[in-house]
């Protein structure tokens, strides 16, 4: 039986996840980033009992299934910017189509009607996150930044992190605050 997860971005969110179903007598056979599967299937009641055991560490499940398709679209994305090593040189849409076996255009139209936002506005967001996060640590240059971002110049990265942040990328790592947000709550 699969679950399906709300707010799990990262690897640590994997073992809270796991550890805690674990406590509650199930056995996970597969946990990735927004999704479990279980050996075994549940009972609406048993259902419960994890929802409100999640819900204690800011996850949720999901039961309506355009919610679980915009969450696996940000999986996806959070997949791509954050822990991706190489450049993000590809193209959106068919990375997401490949990722979810669904055509773009429904994707773009569930995203938008659950998220009240395009694809490509959380995904401009969720690179801005990661190049706070590269400012953050100052081992790359704003020209290898933008490389590694899919960026056409460094212009175009300050333009979008200025639009994004209100300030400058130079701004941004000339103050002491780190103002980054954790991935559930790049919107």
């Amino acid at each position: 039986m699969k679950l399906h997860i709300k707010n799990m971005v990262c690897n640590r969110c994997k073992m809270v996840v796991k550890a805690e179903l674990e406590k509650l007598g199930f056995k996970p056979l597969l946990v990735e980033l927004g999704e479990v599967t279980l050996a075994e299937n549940i009972s609406p009641e048993e259902k419960i009992k994890i929802s409100d055991n999640l819900t204690r560490f800011g996850f949720e499940l999901l039961e309506d299934r355009k919610t679980q398709i915009a969450e696996q679209i940000k999986t996806a994305i959070i997949n791509l910017v954050h822990y991706t090593q190489e450049p993000l040189k590809i193209n959106l849409s068919a990375y997401l189509g490949e990722q979810l076996k669904l055509e773009y255009t429904s994707l773009s139209a569930i995203f938008s009607e659950v998220e009240n936002q395009t694809i490509e506005k959380y995904f401009i967001a969720q690179k801005i996150e990661k190049a706070k996060e590269m400012l953050t640590y100052g081992e790359l240059t704003l020209s290898e930044i933008a490389y590694q971002l899919n960026y056409s110049s460094v212009a175009h990265l300050s333009a979008q992190f200025k639009k994004v942040t209100g300030i400058t990328p130079s701004v941004y790592k000339a103050a002491s605050t780190d103002s980054r947000k954790t991935l559930d709550e790049v919107k």
